[in-house]
């Protein structure tokens, strides 16, 4: 009976520490210098008082290419340039019943995410303070290629 005890008791012991190091490594890591994403209506405050465009990012919590966006394209020092200096970062979960206000109206996430015709993830929509969207993009795009989306954006805004 001693002899069980203690094999039991070694087991769970085991069991107890693998699953205390595996959940350390699951939980998310602090990316380093990521935008600071802010709530869709102070973005269209601070827009208006700024005169800059918003960058709405719309994910989906499973979505790799979201995650590599989140990872590796935003933090690029080339984009936060043109994030920072033209644009006001707004992140959004397409699937979150998680309320908003968008130009005085009360939705949900998921029913911003349907109005900007979202039909699969990363999404970015690129808008005034007002609320028009002046383009948007369906999926991943690198580096480069989301630099140049968002210096196009500005120049488009500024033909306008």
């Amino acid at each position: 009976m001693n002899r069980k005890v203690i094999i039991g008791l070694l087991v769970a012991a085991f069991i107890g520490v693998y699953a205390f190091y595996s959940f350390q490594q699951i939980t998310p890591q602090e990316i380093e210098n990521a935008p600071e994403w802010i709530p869709l209506e102070t973005a269209q405050a601070q827009a208006a008082n700024e005169n800059k465009l918003i960058m709405i990012d719309i994910f989906e919590v499973g979505c790799q290419f979201c995650r590599a966006m989140e990872r590796e394209v935003y933090p690029s020092p080339s984009v936060r340039a043109v994030l920072d200096r033209d644009f006001v970062p707004v992140k959004i979960n397409g699937h979150s019943e998680n309320m908003i206000t968008y130009n005085g109206e009360q939705m949900t996430e998921q029913q911003f995410a349907s109005e900007m015709g979202v039909t699969a993830y990363p999404f970015t929509v690129i808008m005034d303070s007002e609320g028009n969207v002046i383009d948007s993009r369906r999926g991943y795009m690198n580096i480069v290629n989301f630099s140049s989306f968002l210096r196009s954006t500005v120049e488009k805004k500024a033909q306008t």
